[in-house]
């Protein structure tokens, strides 16, 4: 069934389309290193979809990276497991479990669903995200947005890790985010620029997940991590294209604490990441 949008024009939508995406959305449970947003600050007609294909990376620099380097350089790297009270290695865990340094692939959906609104799932290698939005126009080529989004992490969907002894094909966790964005938007949408400010928590944990308990083990059960790591920066996007098709480009950088324990010794760290992104959109 489609109706006419006064906000389109008066074009017909199909709804059917844009509630089937809406539903898919909120059948999934929305952590990982952060999933860019990859949308510009205006939301999309009601009914409208765009589907999102492409990669990013995130980077850990400064002592976040430092982190990592020394705990690959560890005397007990080689060690399983490695002692309990090396708070070097303990770091390099939490940053690799929480901010997830690498390439990692990227797909997702946004949909319009009225009064200025816009639904979206987004999917990496290691985690979900869903979120919802509403953006408000300042003239007819910026906006405003501001939106809430929940992530989390997807269970056995990563590989072992660059540390030995770090599980991450047994992670799993939950976080949140705001972002809030500021754009403008040409006139027949040939480009559009985004400039922005998120803040958000995630929790991950490393250990075995089973829905039936058993009496006997089977191999050696994880080492235990838990780490929370609260973050906030910003962020730069730009796309390009021409009618349905557009390719975007986003830089997010972020300043996190993150804090918890690996094999019980508790450690802290903080620091930037960086995390470039790009996508080819499709509108239909």
């Amino acid at each position: 069934m489609s109706q006419p949008d006064p906000d389109a024009g008066g074009r017909l939508l199909p709804l059917g389309r844009g509630r089937a995406v809406v539903v898919l959305g909120l059948l999934s449970s929305g952590c990982g290193g952060g999933l860019p947003l990859l949308h510009p600050a205006r939301t999309l007609p009601v009914g409208e979809v765009r589907a999102a294909a492409g990669f990013g990376a995130t980077v850990a620099v400064g002592p976040l990276g430092d982190a990592v380097r020394q705990a690959e350089q560890d005397p007990n790297v080689a060690v399983t497991p490695p002692p309990a009270g090396d708070t070097a290695y303990a770091k390099g865990a939490l940053v690799l479990a929480s901010v997830g340094p690498g390439l990692q692939p990227l797909a997702g959906a946004r949909v319009g669903i009225g009064q200025q609104f816009e639904g979206g799932l987004a999917y990496t290698g290691r985690a979900v995200r869903i979120d919802i939005r509403r953006s408000f126009d300042l003239s007819r080529t910026w906006s405003v947005s501001i939106g809430a989004g929940g992530e989390a992490a997807l269970y056995g969907h990563q590989e072992g890790g660059a540390l030995p002894n770090v599980s991450l094909n047994q992670l799993h966790g939950w976080g949140a985010d705001v972002p809030l964005l500021l754009g403008y938007e040409s006139p027949g949408s040939l480009y559009m620029l985004w400039v922005g400010a998120r803040g958000g928590g995630e929790h991950v944990d490393i250990s075995d997940v089973t829905s039936e308990p058993k009496a006997v083990t089977l191999g050696s059960p994880p080492i235990a991590l838990s780490a929370t790591r609260f973050w906030g920066g910003g962020l730069v996007g730009f796309a390009v294209g021409f009618r349905h098709l557009h390719v975007a480009l986003e830089l997010d950088v972020a300043y996190a604490t993150i804090s918890g324990s690996y094999n019980d010794t508790n450690a802290t760290v903080a620091g930037v990441s960086l995390a470039p992104a790009t996508a080819l959109w499709w509108d239909f």
